[in-house]
């Protein structure tokens, strides 16, 4: 989708619709309304401005642009970012509704009421956007003369603004197209994406952005003693693979992250096998991977001066006379024993050795990304991830990023007290932990396995894949943690 600025009035703009975002505020109302009935010829009445309203006028059908909508943005004071990335949300699913191929937004004057740059203005007003009509068709017959929305301007009526919206738009482009290339992987189904079509994929992301990836196959697991890979992996005819990234070594000296990512494609549940219902959704338990990989598409895209490492372990975790068994014992990439209590907590498996080997890059903090538990759908829902983690300067920075994209976090606690719960009397540790806990006791389970380094574990299962339709997320794979890690290496400090 071309998305451009342009200096203009907005009865000049050559575009199908034009949408214009109004606060209920009586002063900033009235002032906003009689501009746009003078511009336009037009008597508006049935609309309050408040949040969530939304009112379609039709100017003359021989005139472009033919429609106006004016959308909400209720009271000042209740203003917020994200406000504005649903009221640009909500101006981009009704044109396409239309089937109108042009939009104009209007810039909004908000400057001065949350104290944003219009750089960031512009950011916001297209990640609601182009996130909101974003479809994972890929597979569905296209219907003859189909229209979508394929042009996006955002209009200014002050010359000296449009090139930071221009700046402001070139970011939100890359961190829309990198959070829908991580839905993609995460729609997509297991017959296309398992371990070695997503290492390519990570390979082919690497070149046109200028990254490394390099790629590990089940020898070269095999020979690193990567037992909780190999061991999750047995089940299954397609073989594992460790996926390596790499991008910006020049800036080390601000620091290294390493980012985690748990790439289970599919997860049947191995012998501890799931229920039939519901089961297709587990194509999407590569979340955290897809995550990483799209959050490296968008660091590269921004040229962000940080050195970044990515280590995501791929595996599918099938059914089969091969497949680990209940009562196993695993030995991972640092030594360390796991006794295996269920086989359908893999993903704890293959993140300890991941986690292990993080320490070869001489970290200053590791980032896990998985959809690890249930648990912790029902702790928090679908609105929040779960963090816990060892360092509170680094969480609180988390939370900081997560608030501004609106990808939030919430710290979950890892008391020692927990730990009784997955002591085993055969291994280092047990895979679960009982019915009480769940997510904080598979936290507690991969800080066995971290090294001499901060450590942030973030538990995505509630907030990768939705079941239900959001303002700018579609039900399925949403694509978290991209804006989120963006957010928090352009504001990390070592």
């Amino acid at each position: 989708m071309k998305v451009t600025a342009d200096y203009a009035v907005p009865s000049s703009v050559k575009n199908d619709i034009v949408a214009f975002f109004i606060f209920q505020d009586k002063k900033l109302f009235e002032a906003e309304v009689s501009k746009i009935e003078k511009e336009f010829k037009l008597n508006i009445k049935d609309f309050l401005g408040k949040e969530n309203e939304m009112l379609l006028f039709y100017t003359t059908e021989k005139k472009i642009p033919s429609r106006l909508l004016l959308i909400g943005l209720g009271e000042s004071q209740k203003f917020t970012m994200e406000k504005l990335r649903r009221a640009s949300a909500t101006a981009a699913k009704k044109t396409q509704s239309l089937k109108l191929s042009s939009l104009a937004v209007n810039c909004p004057d908000v400057e001065n009421i949350l104290s944003l740059s219009p750089k960031e203005i512009a950011t916001a007003l297209v990640e609601g956007a182009l996130l909101s009509v974003y479809k994972y068709d890929k597979y569905i017959s296209k219907e003859k003369n189909s229209r979508k929305l394929e042009r996006i301007s955002i209009i200014s009526h002050s010359k000296n603004l449009v090139n930071q919206i221009q700046k402001g738009i070139q970011i939100g482009v890359t961190l829309a197209e990198a959070t829908k290339h991580a839905r993609d992987l995460t729609n997509a189904p297991g017959n296309e994406i398992y371990p070695e079509t997503l290492a390519k994929d990570s390979q082919r992301l690497a070149r046109t952005f200028k990254f490394s990836a390099s790629v590990f196959d089940k020898r070269k697991i095999q020979s690193m003693k990567m037992g909780g890979v190999i061991g999750v992996s047995k089940g299954s005819v397609r073989e594992p693979r460790l996926i390596i990234l790499e991008y910006g070594k020049q800036y080390k000296k601000y620091g290294t992250a390493v980012l985690v990512g748990k790439g289970v494609t599919f997860d049947t549940g191995g012998i501890s096998i799931k229920p039939a219902a519901g089961m297709a959704e587990m194509k999407m338990d590569m979340g955290g991977a897809a995550a990483v990989i799209g959050t490296f598409q968008a660091v590269a895209g921004l040229k962000l001066p940080r050195h970044v490492v990515g280590i995501i372990p791929s595996v599918e975790n099938m059914v089969s006379g091969s497949a680990i068994k209940p009562g196993d014992i695993i030995r991972h990439y640092n030594g360390k024993t796991s006794e295996v209590d269920n086989t359908d907590a893999e993903g704890r498996l293959i993140l300890a050795d991941a986690l292990s080997y993080a320490e070869k890059f001489h970290p200053d903090v590791v980032i896990d990304l998985a959809t690890l538990t249930g648990a912790c759908v029902v702790a928090l829902g679908q609105h929040a991830s779960g963090m816990m983690g060892n360092d509170q300067s680094t969480m609180e920075s988390l939370k900081t990023a997560g608030e501004k994209t609106y990808e939030r976090v919430w710290q979950l606690p890892l008391f020692d007290e927990y730990e009784k719960q997955i002591k085993s009397d055969i291994a280092d540790v047990k895979n679960v932990g009982g019915r009480w806990a769940g997510a904080i006791t598979a936290g507690l389970f991969l800080k066995k396995f971290i090294g001499n380094y901060k450590w942030v574990h973030l538990d995505i299962a509630g907030t990768a894949m939705l079941e239900e339709n959001l303002d700018y997320i579609p039900r399925g794979g949403s694509g978290v943690g991209v804006r989120l890690l963006v957010e928090f290496l352009k504001i990390w400090k070592k």
